[in-house]
């Protein structure tokens, strides 16, 4: 679970290197997370910033101790395919098979009196 923020973490940096904190101004990236120099990060970055942060302390957080953090990267739709949307909880094949799914307008049971 430590590398559950790395993503985020390594897009954070991304940002803050191309910011112009750190290009122009010459400050390091740990002085433009502080204030007063935070005020001047672009939007994107602060979004980052406010991310990792929750991320950070959701892995310790009792409440997702067993599932850990979600991916920040990835989305029900890349996971799932957008062509086959299957939502299932956790990796391999279904316990029930292929379930027949119906509309509802399915003909009554026949009665036999």
């Amino acid at each position: 679970m430590p590398s559950s923020c790395k993503d985020i973490r390594a897009a954070l940096a991304e940002c803050l290197q191309n910011s112009d904190c750190v290009m122009v101004y010459q400050n390091s990236a740990a002085d433009c997370l502080r204030p007063p120099l935070v005020d001047t990060l672009p939007t994107r970055c602060l979004q980052l910033k406010k991310g990792y942060g929750e991320c950070k302390r959701g892995m310790v957080d009792m409440r997702k101790r067993f599932r850990g953090n979600k991916p920040i990267a990835a989305s029900t739709e890349i996971e799932a395919g957008a062509d086959n949307p299957k939502h299932q909880l956790y990796a391999g094949k279904s316990a029930f098979g292929d379930v027949k799914t119906t509309d509802g307008k399915d003909a009554p049971p026949e009665d036999d009196s």
